[in-house]
């Protein structure tokens, strides 16, 4: 396994040990543990594709498990964030219908011996959702957040889920004969 894929795979064992971090208050400075664990994991993202591309370790394996791991993590955080009150459960369902969707589309491409790399849309998408994530780990430091840090925190997942949502759109139309393939 080159370095690029094991940086994902290390993106996916960070998942349970920011979950942990957020979503026990014992741990001292839990908020800020769960901050760093997920901008760490987040930065894996960027330096595997960077690794991936610079030493031509682009791989179908990689290209498939990167989107996923995205998807844990984000997807993590959005549960989390939902049973703290911190995030809708509207959003979330949103982001995480639309990762059922595209992924379901990348299974049935690759069915077809085709592997579904992400673009430009998801990308934007993953770091959308990333940029809100952190914030409305940093906002909430140290306890709630002030209303218009908290107000700030749910725009940017708006933002992030409007973004989604184009993303979504955009990659069942730029793959549709897929969907067509099983009528």
């Amino acid at each position: 396994m080159n370095t690029p894929n094991k940086l994902t795979v290390l993106r996916i064992c960070l998942v349970p040990l920011f979950m942990v971090f957020l979503l026990l208050p014992q741990i001292p400075a839990h908020i800020l543990l769960a901050a760093i664990c997920f901008a760490s994991a987040s930065l894996t993202d960027l330096l595997d594709g960077s690794l991936a591309r610079k030493n031509n370790q682009i791989t179908n394996f990689g290209k498939f498990l990167d989107p996923l791991a995205d998807k844990l993590l984000v997807t993590s955080a959005l549960v989390c964030f939902v049973q703290m009150g911190l995030a809708s459960a509207w959003i979330a369902m949103i982001i995480i219908a639309r990762e059922f969707l595209v992924t379901s589309l990348r299974l049935i491409a690759a069915g077809s011996g085709t592997v579904i790399a992400a673009n430009i849309w998801g990308k934007t998408k993953t770091v959308s959702q990333i940029v809100a994530i952190i914030a409305i780990l940093l906002f909430n430091l140290f306890g709630a957040a002030p209303a218009p840090l908290a107000l700030t925190g749910q725009i940017l997942l708006w933002i992030a889920a409007a973004l989604t949502i184009i993303s979504g759109i955009q990659y069942v139309w730029a793959y549709r004969e897929y969907i067509d393939t099983y009528k």
